[in-house]
């Protein structure tokens, strides 16, 4: 018999303000403005027989609280390793800031619910 694999996920928001450099919907975005970006990150893997657990989620939510300091209340334009502030690039920045953790994200999603926009980042196990 195969061992299982889970997948566990920790989710986070932060408020955070950007401009962004459109060619629809270009004057408000060029302008400094802000959202609650939520997110979410997850891991998959079998659990270690040891201690039953994929990864402990004190050290998951400790990693991601970590990256959740680094956004929240900032100027994302300034966010260093971020580039333009868009939701693929959040993406791609949450999933790099965790990139350590073993076992790594498999998985980042980040939307702003307020306007219905979402952005998902699949990565394969071991990305």
């Amino acid at each position: 018999m195969s061992r299982p694999n889970f997948t566990l996920t920790q989710r986070f928001f932060f408020d955070a303000a950007h401009t962004l450099q459109r060619e629809i919907e270009a004057a408000g975005s060029r302008r400094i403005h802000g959202h609650t970006y939520q997110a979410e990150v997850s891991v998959s893997g079998p659990r270690d027989p040891r201690t039953g657990m994929v990864i402990d989620l004190g050290i998951l939510r400790a990693e991601v609280q970590a990256v959740r300091e680094r956004l929240d209340h900032h100027l994302l334009d300034e966010v260093p390793g971020l580039g333009i502030p868009t939701l693929e690039n959040l993406c791609l920045y949450i999933a790099g800031a965790l990139s350590g953790m073993k076992p790594a994200p498999t998985r980042v999603r980040v939307w702003r619910e307020a306007l219905g926009d979402e952005c998902v980042l699949d990565l394969g196990p071991g990305d």
